[in-house]
């Protein structure tokens, strides 16, 4: 059950910060980040002696702004269907 202040707004549900849980997610998170970050910088140097075609590059320059857009595509339609009251 949630109060509110004698002015109608709804009181402050918690304390100044997150949670403890909540700085261990952000922890974990963190770490998997770096962890992502790491791999990717390792394995682009592992493959150091591989050439690509020009061609190449612009298929995978086109796979990124795809992908890009597919996300950003789904997100618009959550948001849409949210705002419209779609979402039951």
């Amino acid at each position: 059950m949630t109060g509110s202040d004698s002015d109608g707004k709804p009181k402050d549900a918690g304390g100044s910060g997150p949670s403890v849980f909540g700085i261990v997610a952000i922890l974990i998170m963190l770490g998997m980040l770096a962890w992502a970050g790491w791999y990717a910088v390792s394995a682009w140097n592992a493959m150091s002696g591989v050439k690509m075609s020009p061609l190449g590059w612009v298929f995978m320059a086109m796979g990124a702004v795809v992908t890009f857009l597919v996300g950003a595509g789904l997100m618009v339609l959550i948001f849409y269907s949210s705002r419209h009251d779609m979402d039951r």
